[in-house]
């Protein structure tokens, strides 16, 4: 008989990784605003289909760690500053579509748009994201035995935890976000508002993106 998910049956997941990826992923950032916004607008469908986006765009930063890309993915680097300044862009144009298009989308549970295009925004969101490039760089290390190599299985797993964590913890705000979506259905003025006050929310993502050095 198998018995219950314990921290004895995953030794490989230190308690203090756990806690401070758990912390790092609830405190709302680029990818959540990204998920509920995509629930507001349409529904719980694109809301997950948004969080499996995001959560996908964990794997480039793994993959980053992999090859030893650490030396020149730094805070301050040449390589992490394009990474910086090309987030915050698409974090300002991201934030203008959401506040220029809100309450266009329809109000049944379909998604506006094509499953892959939704995907795709959220896997550039976190592509871009250089919190992620630290957590990656800086964090994640501490808990292995050495510098990571290509294919590093404990880097894998401790990657899978965080993605893991990452969809579960979207998909909460997704379902949440949609039942909240249910509120506002027959109020399109207070829908319109609420896509506006989310992409404001990305657009100051930026600028403090922009105004931090590192």
């Amino acid at each position: 008989m198998t018995g219950p998910l314990t921290m004895a049956s995953l030794p490989f997941v230190p308690f203090e990784f756990l806690l401070t990826s758990l912390i790092v992923v609830l405190v709302p950032g680029t990818g959540v605003i990204y998920t509920v916004s995509s629930s507001v607008g349409g529904g719980r469908r694109r809301g997950l289909i948004a969080a499996v986006g995001c959560t996908l765009g964990i794997v480039p930063h793994m993959l980053a760690a992999m090859f030893g890309l650490s030396g020149i993915m730094q805070a301050g680097s040449a390589v992490f500053e394009v990474v910086r300044w090309a987030g915050v862009a698409y974090l300002v144009f991201i934030g203008a579509s959401m506040i220029r298009e809100a309450g266009a989308a329809p109000l049944d549970d379909a998604p506006t748009g094509s499953a892959g295009s939704i995907v795709w925004r959220g896997i550039l969101l976190n592509v871009l994201n250089p919190k992620l490039t630290l957590f990656f760089f800086a964090f994640l290390p501490q808990f292995l035995d050495a510098p990571p190599g290509l294919l590093d299985p404990k880097l894998i797993e401790l990657g899978a935890v965080f993605m893991l964590m990452t969809l579960a913890v979207f998909a909460a705000y997704a379902f949440a976000s949609a039942a909240a979506r249910e509120l506002v259905l027959g109020a399109p003025v207070a829908r319109r508002w609420i896509e506006r006050a989310l992409g404001t929310f990305l657009i100051a993502f930026a600028a403090r993106l922009a105004l931090t050095d590192r």
